[in-house]
């Protein structure tokens, strides 16, 4: 069986720089690094897991969950903190999240991660603890109203911030019946962006009526009939002159029932989405966004993560967001 020395006399290195590329550290040269890994693939050397795993009492190995693989904008989240985590010597489970599997979710993972990471998933208090008490440090990318009264790190846009500057945008060019659509039933991220755009729209001096809040449910199938049966219901006299969606899948959903029902965008309604993904800059019009820098959320998440696996204090982190106009508002 060939062996980490084997590996260390064929690189000309020691034992201890092989050890140090097989688990991604960053104090090794690029050239030394290439021999190392040169040396591994001539000489076939597989690295015993299990044994590391027992030794250093870590799996490197981390679980996310995931509300619904089909939203662009968590896949984009998805994409970049498996490649951070890579670099880190780490491997990433996505599961998918429902209520009704959090506990068995939780069990499962049981001895077989070494932290989680949420999409503002709003689990038990009481799951929490045993995470606690299971020593699995957790934080969120995105963030429920909860979390960070438990303590749960998180990175995320100011809501309030943001949202009052779209609804400033939008009270600039003479709206004031402003609505809202989000995904009432899931919550996770949802509701804590439903709070912060009432907050936003209170602090504008503005009303948002509960017959203003809309259910689009999260996804394009399930907000395109909601709205074509909102406008039958409301026989092209649209209580409301702006949209603004909790994300862009329902914003997109909302443009192309307007088209379908002949409703004007932007000039009978503007509609207002909230998170930039590659879909909103191929609608008719182009939707108005607010852009969510998803590019750097993987490297701070892996940051945060590696730095609560050491049992640091931590922050939670606040990344800064951009109206970006452009044909629906």
């Amino acid at each position: 069986m060939v062996s980490r020395k084997d590996v260390a006399q064929l690189a000309g290195v020691s034992v201890a720089v092989v050890s140090y590329v097989l688990n991604g550290k960053n104090n090794v040269k690029e050239e030394t690094r290439n021999r190392v890994l040169a040396a591994m693939q001539e000489l076939k050397y597989e690295p015993n897991l299990l044994a590391r795993s027992l030794k250093t009492q870590r799996t490197q190995q981390l679980a996310v969950f995931v509300n619904y693989l089909g939203n662009p904008f968590e896949a984009g989240i998805l994409l970049r903190l498996e490649a951070a985590a890579r670099q880190e010597g780490y491997l990433v489970f996505f599961q998918t999240y429902t209520p009704d599997l959090e506990q068995p979710l939780i069990s499962a993972l049981r001895g077989r991660v070494d932290g989680l990471v949420l999409l503002g998933q709003q689990l038990e208090y009481e799951t929490f603890q045993r995470l606690k008490a299971l020593d699995v440090p957790v934080l969120s990318v995105t963030q429920s109203p909860m979390l960070q009264e438990w303590g749960i790190p998180c990175i995320d846009l100011d809501w309030v911030k943001q949202y009052r500057e779209a609804i400033l945008f939008l009270k600039n060019k003479g709206h004031h019946r402003i609505a809202y659509m989000t995904d009432t039933v899931s919550g996770c991220y949802h509701l804590h962006r439903l709070r912060a755009f009432q907050e936003a729209i209170r602090l504008e001096g503005l009303a948002l009526p509960e017959q203003l809040i809309l259910d689009g449910g999260g996804k394009v199938e399930t907000a395109t009939p909601m709205f074509h049966d909102f406008i039958e219901q409301n026989a092209s006299n649209l209580p409301m002159s702006a949209l603004v969606c909790s994300n862009d899948l329902m914003a997109a959903a909302v443009v192309d029932a307007c088209k379908t029902n002949s409703i004007k965008v932007p000039e009978q309604l503007a509609i207002i989405g909230s998170e930039d993904i590659l879909m909103t800059q191929h609608t008719d019009p182009k939707l108005t966004v607010i852009h969510y820098p998803r590019e750097m959320l993987g490297t701070l998440a892996m940051n945060m993560m590696k730095q609560l696996l050491l049992k640091s204090p931590m922050e939670s982190f606040t990344v800064e967001g951009e109206l970006l106009p452009r044909g629906t508002a």
